[in-house]
Formats: C-alpha cells, sequence, structure tokens
C-alpha cells in the first residue's frame, strides 16, 4: 500500500546530519585534491610558472565550464523516469560539447592569447602554460558532467556517503596519476594529467555506485529533451556569472594603495571560506531530495540555523585564538599578513548564513522550477558590484582593500538573498 505524504514521519535533524555531512567531507576532499596539485607542481622546474599557470587555466575553466557542475542539482529535480533519465544524459552531453568547444578555442586559436594577455593580462610564458594545460582540460568536461549526473543519482537514493568514498579514491588516483606523470610532463600540464585521470577514476566510480544504487522510476511528471534544457540553461547562466563575482571584486580592490596586500589576503580567506561555508551549499541537495512537507521545512530550517551558528564560531576562533597556529605553523603566513586578516575574517563568522540562506532560497526556486528566478538573482548581485565598481572609480577609498573587499563579498551575497526572498514571497501570496 502506497504511504502518502501525511502518513510520513516528519524529517529529524539526524536523518539530515546522516546525509549532509558526508557531502561536507566531499568538498574537503575536493579542496584537499587541489593542495596536491600545488604541490606537485610547486616540485618541477619552472615551479613558479607552473603555479601561475594552471592557477590562471582553472580560472578559465571554472568559468566556462561551471554549467557542468550543476548536473547533480538538475539531477536530483528533474530525473522521474527512463524517458528524463535518458534526456539528461543527452543534455550532459551538450553541456559538455559546449564546455569543450570552448577550451579548446581557447586552448589552439588567438582567442586564447586575447582572453589571456590581453584581457586577464598575464605574461606570455604563463599564457603559454595556460593554454597547455585548457588543451588537457578540454576533455574534463565530458567526465565532471557525467560524475554530477551519477553523483545526482546516488544523492536521489540518499546515500550522500558513496559521494565522499568516490571523492576518497579519487584522492589516492590523483596521487598515483601524478607520480606517473611525472615520466612524460614537467610543467603545469602536469595538473591537468593528474585531475584529468582522477576524476575519470572517480566518474568510474560514481557510475557503479549509481547503478548499483537502483534509484527508484516513478514515471510521473517526466520532461523532454526541451524542457530539460529550458530548466537547466538559467541555472548553468547562473553558476557562469557567479564565477565573474571574484573578478569584480578583485577589480575593485586591485585599485587601493594595499592593493597587492589586499589580493593576496582576498586569496587566502577564499580559500578557507572555501571549506568553511562551502558546504552550506549542499543544503539545495538536502532541500530538493528529503523536503516533503512543511514541517520537514521547518526542521531543516533549524538545522540550518545551528549548522550556521557552529561555521560561523569557528570562524572566530580560527580569526582569533588559532590565528598563529592556522596561518603561521600551517599555511606560514608572515606576522603583518597574519594581523591584517583578523578583523575582516571575524566579519567573515556571517558568511555560512548568508551562503547558506541563499542556497536554501536558490533550492525552493529549483524544486518550483522557476530556475529563471535564479538568473534574474544573479544579475541582481552581479549589477550590485558592476555599481559599486563604477562608484570606485570616481570616489578614493581611504579603507584596508580587504576590509573593502569582505564587505562586497556578504554584501552582495544578501542582495541576492534580499531578491530571492523577494520572488518566493510574491510567489507564496
Amino acid at each position: 500500500m502506497m504511504t502518502t505524504d501525511s502518513q510520513r514521519p516528519i524529517l529529524t535533524m539526524k536523518e539530515i546530519s546522516w546525509f549532509f555531512f558526508p557531502l561536507v567531507l566531499n568538498v574537503q576532499l575536493m579542496s584537499v585534491s587541489h593542495s596536491i596539485i600545488n604541490a606537485a607542481l610547486a616540485r618541477v622546474d619552472d615551479y613558479v610558472i607552473a603555479l601561475a599557470s594552471f592557477s590562471v587555466a582553472m580560472v578559465v575553466h571554472l568559468l566556462f565550464a561551471s554549467p557542468s557542475y550543476q548536473n547533480h542539482t538538475i539531477t536530483i529535480a528533474i530525473v522521474r523516469g527512463k524517458s528524463s533519465f535518458r534526456s539528461m544524459m543527452l543534455c550532459v552531453i551538450l553541456i559538455a560539447i559546449y564546455v569543450s568547444t570552448m577550451l579548446n578555442l581557447i586552448a589552439h586559436t588567438f582567442l586564447g592569447d586575447v582572453l589571456l594577455q590581453t584581457i586577464l593580462g598575464v605574461s606570455p610564458s604563463v599564457a603559454d602554460g595556460a593554454k597547455r594545460v585548457l588543451a588537457l582540460m578540454a576533455l574534463l568536461p565530458f567526465f565532471t558532467g557525467f560524475r554530477g549526473f551519477f553523483q545526482g543519482m546516488v544523492i536521489r537514493a540518499r546515500h550522500t556517503n558513496l559521494v565522499s568514498l568516490a571523492t576518497g579514491i579519487r584522492i589516492g588516483a590523483l596521487l598515483f596519476w601524478l607520480y606517473i606523470g611525472q615520466q612524460w610532463f614537467n610543467g603545469p600540464e602536469l595538473g591537468a594529467f593528474g585531475l584529468l585521470m582522477c576524476i575519470v577514476v572517480e566518474t568510474t566510480m560514481m557510475g557503479l555506485f549509481a547503478w548499483r544504487c537502483h534509484v527508484p522510476f516513478d514515471n510521473r511528471n517526466e520532461k523532454s529533451t526541451g524542457e530539460i534544457l529550458r530548466f537547466a540553461l538559467p541555472v548553468a547562466f547562473s553558476s557562469g556569472l557567479q564565477q565573474t563575482i571574484p573578478v569584480v571584486i578583485n577589480a575593485i580592490i586591485s585599485r587601493l594603495p594595499d592593493a597587492n596586500l589586499a589580493l593576496a589576503s582576498f586569496g587566502v580567506i577564499r580559500a578557507l571560506l572555501f571549506m568553511l561555508a562551502g558546504p552550506m551549499r549542499n543544503l539545495q541537495q538536502v532541500y530538493l531530495t528529503l523536503i516533503e512537507k512543511p514541517q520537514d521545512y521547518a526542521v531543516l530550517l533549524r538545522f540550518f540555523w545551528w549548522t550556521s551558528l557552529g561555521m560561523g564560531l569557528l570562524t572566530l576562533g580560527i580569526a582569533g585564538p588559532a590565528n598563529q597556529l592556522i596561518f603561521d605553523n600551517i599555511f606560514g603566513l608572515a606576522e603583518p599578513l597574519r594581523q591584517y586578516i583578523i578583523l575582516p575574517l571575524s566579519l567573515c563568522a556571517i558568511f555560512p548564513l548568508a551562503y547558506g540562506g541563499t542556497n536554501l532560497l536558490r533550492a525552493y526556486f529549483t524544486a518550483t522550477h522557476h530556475t529563471v528566478i535564479l538568473g534574474q538573482a544573479t544579475l541582481v548581485k552581479f549589477a550590485y558590484l558592476l555599481i559599486c565598481w563604477l562608484v570606485s572609480l570616481f570616489i578614493p577609498l581611504q579603507i584596508p582593500g580587504i576590509l573593502l573587499a569582505i564587505f562586497l563579498l556578504i554584501s552582495s551575497e544578501l542582495a541576492e538573498a534580499w531578491f530571492l526572498r523577494l520572488r518566493r514571497v510574491s510567489n507564496l501570496s
């Protein structure tokens, strides 16, 4: 006998925790893999050019490839039967072809020189290294695309621990391929080779896990390929536009007297926030998978408040009492830089709350298939920062650049959340 929504027990904090925290581990393991690649590149002959080339290539890659990193969210929201399963696979391939084409154009045509040297302003040697990296990474969208697709299926089956397990296997594979790759590469391509091969392994594992999970199909509310593309394109647009936010902030603070110190500090803080607040984006997967009635959402809200509070307190602890332990003993930052980031990092204690709230609202519009609103919200965020950039051109600012950067980061997140909140209230009324 089929159980109705009203007969299902209310979601508990324990169920949310068992679902959510393996995804947190997945985020942490992903950040570890990038640190391993940087450590490997730091040991090649011309390590400065190698690190710079790989860093620039990753920025370009994320700018164009971000649509393929939304496949897990789209899969959770859309795939309900065999027809939508096949249509989603076609969408994954179409998005991967687009991303791969763009990366190949940058790697092999004059467009790469225009983007890397004229727009980004990197040196010819770094641009050449970045193009070699992008040539290898042009294969990556097909594997990251299907990895996201398989992750979405596994998350729908509520086996989030398997997502983290696959990422853990990826770490081991990365160490192996970086070691093997030294036989053929002694520059930034080593990082691209290691990243590509370890994601091939991770995608293979996720495919096996998705096959074993046997996600049940109910064949209700099936979507065609065209409907899925109309659903997915605004999500992809929003994801791509999000990648421009740190670029605009960098453009603003690069005009200040302490620009170099501010840019370096902003990079350190953003890397830390990726580990501390980045997992809050997984609230989207929790909402799309577990929430079935209003009482469930009330429990999720409590979980969100407590998790945000915990991450905020952890941020304050790192900024204050653990400052020397983390930034001196582990990161090796100089004393002036450590002191410079204490106040701005303390202000970041509010960021998990703002970021988590935005992702809960984004989950609501994804679940109701109003994805166009997500693109509108990101446009509001981008427009706000663009106005701030224009103002900075005419009004000289006499505040530390890193404080301005953190203010812009948090306030832009709040602007997006404010717009989404207004639209949600409008929809409910």
